[in-house]
């Protein structure tokens, strides 16, 4: 069955129809600056097809709730939940129900989470309920924005996804977008891009002209009249309308929206002395709810401030006494023993070269408390230098000595995440020991790359803090020349010490 709906009059005052069943196929994006008469022309359709389709209305300022009054339409109040708003929709489907959502008084987050969550209760209806519906979207750029504004990424991410599925995938499922817009440069290219009818109002930018023009195939010249269009009138093109562009004035409603465009009013007569006495006069009820503040104090003179200042900075403040510690105290070098030997329980464990630094501090917290190291536990800035410290297995002879220092203040100019790989590499050095391969190298650096591990040892040659050379043998030795140290020769490719070690235990 062909159901025509009367939008107005064309050219030759020819009543202009509109294929139901083609628009239900095929969409339709409006577009038109405030004032064109896009509300108008989307009142005009609904009221229309209202007897012939169900309806539901994403409406942003309350405009479309008068439809109630005359063609039955359930206005469904948008304050509620999420999960609320998708069962509402679930059921307006099963149950064929013409609605209009309401938005007016969310803020523009709000409003785009619960126009996603009615949409996606109606585009996740069972198959079963997959009746035609005319989904009207008023204002469409506020739910499928072309760039991040300033509500959240999850917001926009929910609203843009849920007009996606409108737009281009909801015609399998019954749904038909009709969206509007006030300017397309603010929508999103691939929701405006799956509509196939075109009615373009009264367009003063150049960006929306050329987009307009571009969407009806006209040329730039032409692209001019939408300048010239009076309000109410627009240029229609698409399968559902017309096969070229044809002017179009839009029809009269039988409804009104609450919100009218501003009149020009007379201003009321009042006596100056009158109004003086309205604005001025406090009412004994309104005296009541006034919360008075007592007014701000004078400010300071400039030479007060500067000598309160300057006293300030002459009287040091007196450092606050420490908290009570839970445990019992006891000397700053057993502390610090126990500190090491907590770390060294996170270093023998395979798998903590693999772990994040975040996931190794919160398990050195909980070591420290499960072996009552006594004291604040260090911060994660002093946590990393103490790790890398760890991971390098200095012993203490080696630590006390002013070529250690050294090594750890080379280090310090080096990232938290390499500062580990060069200390090893540095111990082995003060040591004599081999130098340390390519797979131990990539387990200190939290990786199982051998190449990566390559990489950091140029990476510090490059820096100057180390030169590397290659014995006869093929063995690979590393040279300090701050330090005065080198390593023994070491085969790169030899497997990492870790995984020696456990094999043989």
């Amino acid at each position: 069955m062909t159901v025509g709906i009367d939008l107005g009059k064309g050219a030759g005052s020819a009543s202009v129809k509109v294929d139901l069943e083609e628009l239900l196929a095929t969409r339709l994006l409006v577009q038109g600056n405030s004032g064109s008469g896009k509300s108008h022309l989307l009142r005009r359709l609904l009221e229309q097809s209202a007897p012939w389709v169900q309806q539901c209305v994403i409406d942003p300022e309350g405009d479309f709730v008068t439809l109630a009054d005359k063609y039955g339409h359930l206005v469904v109040d948008a304050q509620r939940t999420e999960q609320e708003l998708t069962r509402i929709a679930g059921r307006i489907r099963q149950h064929r129900v013409s609605a209009v959502l309401n938005l007016e008084g969310l803020d523009a987050e709000q409003q785009m989470r619960a126009a996603a969550a009615f949409l996606g209760g109606m585009f996740d209806a069972e198959r079963e309920y997959w009746y035609p519906v005319l989904v009207v979207v008023d204002e469409a750029q506020l739910f499928a924005p072309a760039a991040a504004g300033e509500v959240s990424d999850e917001a926009r991410k929910l609203s843009l996804g849920a007009m996606t599925n409108l737009m281009c995938r909801g015609r399998k499922r019954g749904l038909a977008g009709v969206i509007a817009t006030q300017r397309l440069a603010k929508l999103a290219k691939n929701v405006a891009a799956e509509a196939s009818n075109f009615l373009m109002g009264r367009t003063f930018l150049d960006i929306d002209m050329a987009r307009a023009a571009d969407l009806l195939g006209m040329d730039k010249r032409q692209a001019e009249q939408f300048r010239d269009l009076e309000r109410g009138r627009f240029v229609g093109l698409g399968p559902a309308i017309s096969r070229r562009p044809l002017p179009i004035a839009i029809g009269p409603v039988e409804t009104s929206a609450r919100s009218v465009s501003p009149k020009l009013m007379p201003l009321p007569e009042t006596a100056p002395e009158d109004a003086a006495e309205l604005i001025f006069k406090i009412d004994p009820e309104e005296e009541r709810r006034i919360v008075r503040r007592p007014p701000p104090p004078p400010p300071a003179p400039t030479a007060e401030i500067l000598e309160r200042l300057t006293r300030q900075r002459a009287e040091p403040m007196a450092a606050p006494e420490p908290p009570p510690s839970l445990f019992p105290e006891i000397d700053e070098a057993e502390r610090e023993a126990a500190l090491a030997a907590v770390l060294r329980e996170i270093v023998d464990d395979p798998d903590a070269g693999f772990r994040s630094v975040a996931v190794l501090y919160q398990d050195f917290i909980v070591r420290c408390r499960i072996h009552r190291v006594p004291g604040q536990v260090p911060d994660l800035n002093n946590f990393k230098r103490r790790l890398a410290i760890a991971r390098a297995g200095v012993d203490n002879k080696t630590a006390e000595g002013e070529e250690w220092k050294q090594a750890e203040a080379m280090a310090d100019t080096l990232t938290d995440d390499i500062r580990g790989v060069f200390l090893v590499v540095a111990q082995a050095a003060l040591s004599k020991a081999p130098c340390p391969s390519d797979a131990t190298l990539a387990r200190v650096y939290g990786t199982r790359s051998p190449s990566r591990a390559r990489r950091l040892l140029t990476y510090f040659e490059e820096r100057g803090l180390l030169v590397l050379r290659t014995d006869f043998h093929g063995m690979r030795i590393a040279v300090f020349p701050e330090l005065g140290a080198e390593t023994a020769p070491g085969d790169p490719n030899a497997p990492d010490e870790m995984e020696g070690r456990d094999a043989a235990e």
